[in-house]
């Protein structure tokens, strides 16, 4: 009898395809069934070869053997997975295999994990595409109950393939030119360099910012307050005579109703969530890292099965998947959450216009939650949190609209004008799910919003009234720079990226695709800048350090941008439609990258290392440098090749008994000690004796502690040649490396 042998991309989506299917016989690498074995990669088991598989020439790493440009690019099985690779290709070369079944993630990159596979092993058995959005029984029977062929995606896997192919080709030639010609661990590519330019140039701003005093006049009156503003609609004043001249032109006058207008006004809901949105919320209200999101939705996805797709970069979904939202409602009806969603299914036919719209839906649906009854107990607090941001924001986009009465006041005092804003709330509306008309917690604008715009309840008043002015002052303010990034203002800058760009129809091009990276990318594109010390974290704040300065004004121009990632996509999305072909694309990128090549070798640029130390490395004996990791401080060697390194700071999750901050390790051995800002120290001894007495063991202790040294040690090591040959295709997606799923 023939079988048909099912790809999945991760063993627990394998899983749960294996339980709709019936497949219950867990053997090596696979699971068996009457009609169907399902198998699985692990990720990528197959990329792009490193440079030296191309010639002995390319083992060492020298100017003079760039640019690298191989007239037919190798696939090489990842070593650390050829494990499970060899039980998928004996699984594909079985004779009872008659078809197999490319169920890995719906998307550019998935197609390309599973035809690397298939290529790899010289598979030419017939081919069928599985196509879903969530792990749930219902989606899995009906993607399986819909099969397309799979040459109906074969121009979407040479858009991925070209697009792989590109970000190696400048991705290893600009990171070996710039490591070479400067002897320093540096690396650049077509999305981690436009993001650190971002970064770096809002660095530049707020350093070269100069603050100035100005005034706001502001008039207390009976029950709100009133803020001055000039014939020009401004209301900050920078000259402090003027300031005095308009309090002295209106002391002890009253104040008149001159204008006065009332507006009704309605607020949809925001749309779902798509990844990013839910990584900017996560990190606005929580301090979630976009790394930390992502993998938090992993599971809530592939193991408790209650969210759909997390990787996505829609925020709608379909007609067909709107017949579904009864359902989900009732497997979301628990808890808190229980009123809410029976009060949702009452009304129906539900409020579907700010959430489905088939246009607006790419590769995969916005971010819901599944049918599957939701298990709250289950669930880890941060599990919780970010399944509370999902189902609330559901439920919010299948509420009504937030309505409010706006009223705005004209006072005239003497010869100047104030101006007032308040409203009423008529109906909460979706606001009501976070249960405050003030609905979600709002960050504030980066340019710090309009200060004469304060909402506030207003007095029943009418036009033509006169009321008595209690007090009337200059407020002494300061202009402030522009804020630097968080992650969550890092994700939508890189989301829109269209302010780097100056040619109008790329900007529409950037603005039609999803930025720099994708939803699925864009959290390992922010942890390699802090694990390459481009940049460190300064509380929320995300601050470039000298190498990541240096590193934006030594690159080639054009990779400081997104406009390359712009003219990229024009090329993929028609290569992607059968528009474009994907050899002369290739061809363009081979030619790129040996100007790129040239442009590094005969640039003038000098790279310092601002940050050595004069002790020496004990493996090379170069001199140590001292950067910020993501838990602490740390000695690097500064020979590229060496990868030396040494902890000498450690942030640690354990609270100073005097400020309550997070203590520091300082220190080796035996000399050990937790130290605090605030200046608190006490040996590791006396912790462990402190931890005792508060019930914690002294192997809880050291337990602990070697934690805290073996996230440290585990962290990648940042050298040059250890990044590039260390499967850069495989972890670095679209940053200069390629898509890491």
């Amino acid at each position: 009898m023939s079988k048909s042998l099912v790809l999945a991309e991760k063993p627990s989506v394998a899983k749960e395809i294996a339980k709709t299917l019936g497949c219950r016989q867990n053997e090596n690498g696979c699971i068996s069934g009457g009609k169907y074995i399902i198998t699985w990669a692990l990720g990528h088991l197959v990329t792009l070869a490193d440079p030296e598989s191309y010639g002995e020439q390319y083992k060492s790493w020298n100017l003079e053997s760039l640019p690298i440009l191989p007239p037919k690019m190798e696939l090489v099985v990842i070593k650390e997975t050829s494990k499970q690779f060899k039980i998928v290709r004996e699984l594909l070369s079985r004779a009872d295999i008659s078809e197999v079944i490319i169920a890995t993630d719906a998307g550019r990159e998935g197609e390309l994990v599973a035809r690397w596979i298939l290529l790899k092993s010289g598979c030419k058995k017939p081919a069928k595409r599985l196509w879903i959005s969530s792990q749930t029984d219902k989606a899995i029977q009906n993607g399986f109950a819909s099969l397309k062929p799979a040459s109906d995606y074969d121009n979407l896997f040479l858009s991925a393939s070209a697009r792989a192919e590109a970000d190696w080709l400048v991705g290893f030639n600009v990171t070996r030119a710039l490591t070479c010609k400067h002897n320093a661990q540096l690396s650049a590519g077509r999305v981690q360099t436009p993001t650190l330019a971002l970064i770096a140039a809002r660095e530049q701003e707020i350093r070269s910012f100069v603050p100035k005093d100005y005034f706001l006049i502001r008039a207390k009156l009976d029950g709100f307050s009133a803020v001055w503003r000039g014939k020009d609609g401004q209301s900050r004043i920078f000259d402090h005579s003027a300031a005095e001249k308009i309090l002295a032109g209106i002391a002890g006058k009253r104040a008149e109703v001159s204008e006065i207008s009332k507006q009704y006004k309605s607020t949809p809901p925001p749309a779902a969530y798509d990844l990013t949105e839910l990584q900017r919320d996560a990190n606005k209200k929580y301090s979630y890292s976009a790394k930390q999101t992502l993998s938090i939705m992993q599971s809530l996805y592939e193991y408790h099965k209650i969210v759909t797709y997390p990787r996505t970069d829609s925020r709608y979904i379909t007609s067909d998947v709107a017949a579904t939202l009864g359902d989900r409602l009732r497997g979301s009806a628990v808890g808190n959450y229980a009123e809410t969603a029976r009060a949702l299914q009452k009304s129906r036919p539900f409020s579907t216009r700010w959430l489905v719209n088939d246009k607006l839906v790419t590769d995969h649906h916005a971010i819901i939650p599944t049918e599957e009854p939701v298990n709250l107990s289950a669930l880890s607090p941060e599990e919780r949190n970010i399944f509370d941001l999902v189902v609330k924001r559901f439920f919010a986009v299948l509420s009504p609209a937030f309505e409010y009465e706006e009223t705005k006041l004209t006072l005239a005092i003497g010869q100047e004008n104030f101006y007032a804003k308040g409203k009423i709330v008529k109906a909460a509306g979706w606001k009501s799910i976070y249960g405050s008309a003030s609905g979600e917690d709002d960050e504030g604008d980066e340019g710090g919003g309009d200060e004469s715009e304060t909402e506030q309840n207003l007095p029943q008043i009418k036009k033509g009234d006169r009321l008595d002015v209690k007090s009337c002052a200059a407020e002494t303010k300061k202009t402030k720079p522009p804020p630097r990034y968080t992650e969550a203002t890092l994700l939508s800058a890189m989301e829109d990226p269209s302010g780097q760009i100056q040619n109008k129809a790329l900007r529409e091009t950037i603005a039609g695709t999803s930025g720099l990276g994708t939803s699925a990318t864009r959290a390992d594109i922010i942890e390699k800048l802090f694990s390459s010390f481009y940049v460190e974290r300064a509380g929320k704040e995300i601050v470039p350090t000298s190498k990541g300065i240096q590193l934006v004004s030594i690159v080639p121009p054009d990779l400081k941008s997104a406009e390359l990632t712009a003219k990229w996509e024009q090329q993929l999305n028609k290569i992607s439609k059968g528009e474009a072909k994907r050899d002369n694309f290739i061809a363009e990128m081979k030619k790129y990258s040996t100007d790129l090549v040239a442009m590094v070798a005969h640039g003038g640029a000098k790279y310092i290392h601002d940050n050595m130390t004069r002790q020496k490395c004990p493996e090379c004996g170069k001199f140590l440098l001292e950067v910020s990791g993501k838990r602490g401080k740390m000695l690097v060697c500064s020979e590229r090749e060496c990868g030396y390194r040494k902890n000498t700071v450690i942030e640690t999750n354990a609270r100073c008994p005097t400020c309550h901050k997070k203590l520091q390790i300082r220190g080796e051995g035996e000399n050990r000690i937790f130290a605090c800002i605030c200046g608190h120290r006490e040996k590791v001894s006396d912790f462990e004796k402190r931890r005792a007495d508060a019930g914690a063991s002294k192997a809880d202790v050291k337990k602990y502690l070697e934690l805290q040294e073996s996230k440290e040690k585990a962290a990648p090591k940042n050298t040059a040649l250890a990044e590039q040959l260390a499967k850069w295709i495989e972890q670095n997606s679209q940053g200069g490396e390629s898509d890491k799923k």
